[in-house]
């Protein structure tokens, strides 16, 4: 039963976390096809004489979806940035590329190239779980964890919204931002896929002196990093919340859903996580933390 489950939220796993008391909006044109929320600003225009802040731009899938309101806070709690979020779910990194304007999910306002132009951030993080299925159009039917089409595709996509975004910096004259690339928990039906995709995530961090952020490293168990668990051992804060922590485990997925971390039911009205849930607490202090060096200027 507890495969059934968890098999039925891969295949709904592009919808997303939303507080199931209010109605959803519309459904969209297509059967199942995602949509974005409104971009999520963490702050208002500073008052005259105050210094500009750094901007931060938070892209990504539905993960970044239901953590994006949790980042910007986390983010915006140290007092030297904004974020602007526009997630969109069941992306993956040729979504946000500028050519793919025909079969992407991402309207050509929210690419990274445009984005960066129109927000001129520091620095810019992205996340993908690495999607590609039939909500993926831009991936040419190339299934996930499709062998070696998948992998260098992605790879090739990697270093293309590396390649735009720097591009896109130049246009309007502005340092090129900080790329995070934000690494995935495990994946409970193909772990090597997540290792493999985390690799590619590594490497053009390299190869453009970008950052790392091992957001998955929080939700993993303790020495298996690519095991997946429904829950995990409590941290201290989690002990210090009687509602978090019970018979010294936490939850970081529902039963029902073995991808997101968002503790309320998924619909497909795309929205931030309307709970608390210690899954993303974790997986965006991880994040936070690292878009903080980011902020830092370069050594």
């Amino acid at each position: 039963m507890v495969l059934a489950a968890l098999a039925l939220a891969w295949v709904t796993g592009c919808s997303d976390p939303s507080d199931a008391s209010i109605a959803a909006a519309p459904p969209p044109a297509g059967p199942g096809t995602p949509t974005a929320a409104r971009p999520v600003e963490s702050a208002s225009v500073p008052p005259t004489g105050t210094p500009a802040k750094s901007r931060v731009l938070y892209l990504g899938d539905s993960l970044a979806m239901e953590t994006q309101r949790v980042l910007a806070d986390r983010i915006t709690a140290a007092g030297r940035a904004t974020v602007h979020s526009a997630p969109y779910s069941g992306t993956t990194l040729c979504d946000y590329l500028a050519d793919t304007s025909r079969d992407s999910l991402v309207p050509p306002q929210d690419k990274a190239a445009a984005l960066v132009r129109s927000q001129r951030p520091k620095v810019v993080v992205l996340q993908f779980w690495g999607n590609s299925w039939a909500y993926t159009p831009c991936m040419d039917s190339i299934p996930q964890g499709g062998g070696s089409r998948y992998y260098t595709r992605y790879a090739a996509d990697a270093k293309a919204l590396t390649e735009q975004i720097a591009a896109a910096a130049r246009d309007v004259g502005i340092p090129r931002p900080r790329i995070v690339w934000v690494l995935q928990g495990p994946d409970a039906f193909s772990p090597d896929r997540v290792r493999r995709v985390n690799g590619i995530y590594r490497a053009q961090a390299a190869a453009g002196r970008d950052l790392v952020a091992d957001a998955g490293l929080s939700v993993s168990p303790a020495g298996a990093r690519y095991t997946w668990a429904q829950r995990l051992a409590c941290n201290a804060d989690e002990r210090a919340r009687p509602q978090d922590c019970r018979g010294g485990l936490t939850s970081v997925h529902r039963d029902d859903d073995h991808l997101h971390f968002c503790l309320a039911p998924t619909t497909k009205t795309p929205r931030p996580c309307p709970v608390r849930s210690p899954g993303i607490v974790r997986y965006c202090e991880a994040i936070a933390t690292v878009v903080d060096a980011g902020l830092r200027p370069r050594a």
